[in-house]
């Protein structure tokens, strides 16, 4: 990076028009994250959550972190989750990031980050996916929570050059669900999409099921209605019970990040007293320490908190991209005179 008084900011659609392409180098960009933060190449302190008196649903994380290797960065997102404004018309989600210069410190890259948390999500579900399910086609896919994130996810998924035979989706409002199903079918040419009544219904359904929802207390008692090696991708976090979530082979992105927040695997800990429970990181596979599955019967979850190194990882990729094409608006004299 360049030592001069300029900031690059770079706007949502430059972001989507620079990765939408991209999927498998986002993929290999947060599993190289994954291996270099289990390597101890970065410095990520636990995420900051501002909340509001009466609005349990409404937050605002801070994110900063550092990721090592041969192209270190440093740097810190600011997202925040207003479920409310679906009803706006406006996205859930809404983020900004801000890189810096580790010459200088000085900030260097501004930029629009829903888009960088989405697919950063997606790749780290869909690597995860392709990682602990068992090799072959995607016969059923469950979609449970009928948002952005969830759309990227099977975006992804379907990117790993696994066929998936048919999908089945649920959303807490109906109406939702039914422009979703008919979304999804266009977008996977025309890969049959059903929607059902109940996330058991789903979960009963599918091999590989997708939780991205905004719940914030777990609904989901029982996994034992899943099929035997069912693979769950618990990307939100807060719907399965403690109860469901001791009885499942764990596998997490971090375990002390994750051990927080009340997240599902928070609350196992606090009933277990202990986080026995979950077997390893996505890393350990990744690099050989430890196998895919417990065994050939049990359904594996995959509980991921959401690590600050993975949007830093996307955002590189972003920014190399930018530079090489000449993408977004330069401010030459941001820092001028300080």
């Amino acid at each position: 990076m360049t030592h001069n008084d300029s900031l690059l900011i770079l706007r949502g659609s430059d972001i989507r028009e620079l990765l939408e392409d991209k999927t498998d180098e986002i993929v290999k960009a947060v599993s190289n994250a994954y291996c270099a933060h289990h390597a101890g190449q970065s410095f990520l302190p636990h995420s900051v959550f501002v909340r509001f008196p009466g609005r349990e649903k409404e937050r605002i994380i801070a994110l900063p972190g550092y990721l090592g290797g041969d192209d270190e960065i440093a740097g810190i997102k600011w997202i925040s989750s207003f479920p409310g404004n679906l009803d706006l018309g406006m996205s859930r989600a809404s983020a900004i990031m801000v890189l810096n210069s580790m010459q200088t410190g000085r900030p260097e890259v501004v930029m629009e980050a829903s888009t960088i948390s989405a697919f950063r999500t997606a790749a780290s579900a869909a690597l995860a996916a392709d990682i602990l399910h068992p090799k072959g086609d995607i016969d059923a896919l469950g979609v449970i929570g009928c948002g952005l994130i969830n759309g990227q996810i099977v975006r992804f998924v379907a990117s790993l050059k696994r066929k998936i035979g048919k999908v089945f989706l649920y959303d807490i409002d109906p109406a939702r669900a039914g422009a979703y199903r008919d979304a999804l079918s266009s977008a996977l040419g025309g890969v049959p999409v059903q929607a059902c009544a109940s996330p058991e219904e789903v979960m009963a359904k599918c091999s590989v099921i997708s939780f991205a929802t905004t719940a914030v207390q777990p609904s989901i008692a029982r996994i034992s209605i899943c099929r035997p090696a069912a693979t769950i991708l618990h990307i939100s976090l807060r719907d399965l019970k403690p109860d469901a979530i001791l009885e499942a082979d764990n596998v997490v992105d971090d375990v002390d990040h994750v051990m927080r927040a009340q997240t599902s695997v928070h609350l196992a800990q606090q009933k277990a007293g202990n986080h026995d429970f979950v077997r390893c990181t996505l890393a350990d596979i990744i690099l050989g320490k430890q196998p895919a599955r417990r065994d050939d019967s049990s359904v594996t979850v995959f509980s991921p908190f959401g690590l600050g190194v993975l949007d830093l990882a996307v955002a590189k990729l972003a920014v190399g991209y930018a530079r090489a094409a000449g993408s977004g608006i330069r401010v030459s004299d941001f820092f001028k005179g300080t």
